[in-house]
């Protein structure tokens, strides 16, 4: 897979923490999941799903109360999905998804960011066709065997098992994300490293010189967008 999730999952943590910007995106993700449907993870999956992955990030308590407080209420504040796909130095595919109450500003940063940096905006799906969406988990103190096992008793399929860093990672079909967490949960795993649904890469592109540097500079100025949920590539970066 080429990709290291634990080490990518710690960097990315450790740089919105300092300007608790993880907070931000986790709460406006979980009030939009919350207002879908009942503001209760154990009757609303998608709730659910996104309370999983922010305690993956220790996303504080009084965070998440405070979202699930506010979808409760009757303030109304409509949020759009929106996704944009782009290109960087060298070929290189970028997929933006962002959460927004204003499109017309959400596409004119998320634009200026790529146009700044060596890239440009593409069409839909002119970036997307060479990613795949994956389900992503990860358990620590278990190995791969072990792991096998339990979702073989289960009938779940993976796609594959890696191990990193004292951890099993775990990559599924996009739909498989709950089947394969229930499945761990049903043998006593509760702790997961990793809970993301994510888009991969089909091949990574290696980056050397300035074309690497605008390439980082392009992905710290789209991931610094307060309407940008997520920013996936296919470029390998250590």
């Amino acid at each position: 897979m080429g990709r290291k999730w634990n080490n990518i999952k710690e960097k990315k943590a450790n740089k919105d923490k300092n300007t608790s910007r993880i907070y931000a995106k986790f709460g406006r993700e979980i009030y939009v999941a919350a207002k879908q449907g009942e503001p209760n993870p154990e009757s609303n999956q998608a709730l659910k799903f996104v309370l999983e992955r922010a305690k993956t990030y220790s996303v504080p308590k009084h965070i998440i109360d405070r979202a699930i407080e506010k979808a409760k209420g009757g303030e109304e504040e409509n949020f759009d999905v929106l996704r944009y796909e782009g290109f960087g130095p060298s070929g290189s595919m970028v997929i933006v998804d962002t959460l927004t109450n204003n499109v017309n500003r959400t596409a004119a940063e998320v634009r200026t960011a790529f146009n700044k940096n060596g890239g440009n905006m593409g069409t839909s799906g002119s970036a997307s066709y060479m990613f795949d969406a994956t389900a992503v988990l990860g358990v620590e103190n278990q190995s791969v065997d072990e792991i096998l096992e339990m979702l073989m008793e289960a009938d779940v399929d993976v796609r594959d098992l890696i191990e990193e860093d004292n951890a099993v990672i775990i990559y599924a079909e996009h739909d498989q994300f709950h089947a394969v967490q229930e499945a761990l949960k049903q043998q006593g795993i509760e702790e997961f490293t990793v809970a993301e649904l994510t888009m991969l890469p089909q091949n990574e592109l290696t980056l050397t010189g300035e074309d690497l540097t605008k390439f980082e500079k392009m992905i710290d100025a789209l991931e610094e967008l307060e309407d940008v949920q997520n920013v996936y590539h296919n470029v390998e970066l250590d």
